[in-house]
């Protein structure tokens, strides 16, 4: 009878292990970017959802491993720009020179694919609140949005019932993240049916919806990356 409630406990303690590590963001190591390829690093603003603060002290950032999609994200903003600018951005960064890497001691990974924006399920807009949708709130089938209501644990300003969620508080968990802004970011997906709407994300509010980007919009990008990271275990 011990030995079967020792296997039950074992049981238990992997299943809620593993559980917790299904949206798990570790950081691994950081990147310096080159001075060439560094954005304003910020933008000023007076309302809720726009990017504050000026340029950078340092040009090192945190690279952040989201283990339950394999994408490495890097804790960096650009500055705001036009989209074609920061799909741009994004694409210079895979140049020779560009990034210098620094892991931590143990982490080793196999990249996949290059450093580019973050995806979006393109489909027709449909607006709405469930997540099923590819426009408005709780939607995490993108990048982004998996980013903010799973990995990091966040709310919308509306709940799956389209009522005002009253936890809403913006941006307040940012987990590993010390320059994710309460901000509108740039998607790298194009919204199929008008071409020069890309899609974007608010990291404020928890919505998404896409945008022309022909009327001079300015957003910041984030650059993220395709991986597989492994941890060398103590002997």
């Amino acid at each position: 009878m011990i030995k079967k409630i020792l296997i039950a406990l074992m049981v238990l303690a992997i299943a809620g292990f593993s559980g917790m590590a299904d949206a798990e963001l570790i950081k691994i190591g950081t990147v310096t970017i080159g001075a060439d390829y560094l954005g304003s690093g910020g933008r000023g603003g007076g309302m809720p959802g726009m990017m504050q603060g000026g340029a950078p002290t340092s040009n090192e950032y945190s690279m952040i491993y989201e283990d339950d999609t394999g994408l490495i994200w890097i804790d960096y903003s650009s500055g705001g720009k036009e989209w074609p600018e920061q799909v741009s951005w994004a694409k210079a960064l895979n140049e020779p020179g560009a990034l210098t890497y620094k892991f931590d001691t143990g982490a080793t990974i196999a990249w996949d694919g290059d450093w580019r924006l973050p995806n979006t399920v393109d489909g027709p807009r449909k607006n709405g609140f469930d997540g099923s949708t590819t426009a408005g709130f709780n939607i995490t089938s993108s990048e982004m949005g998996h980013l903010f209501y799973v990995s990091l644990g966040n709310v919308g300003c509306y709940n799956k019932n389209g009522e005002v969620e009253p936890s809403f508080a913006g941006l307040k968990n940012k987990g590993p993240f010390k320059n994710l802004a309460e901000d509108t970011y740039w998607s790298g997906t194009i919204y199929a049916i008008y071409t020069n709407h890309p899609w974007q994300f608010n990291f404020y509010y928890g919505s998404q919806d896409f945008t022309s980007f022909t009327n001079s919009y300015a957003y910041p990008g984030l650059a993220v990356r395709k991986g597989k990271v492994t941890f060398a275990t103590a002997s």
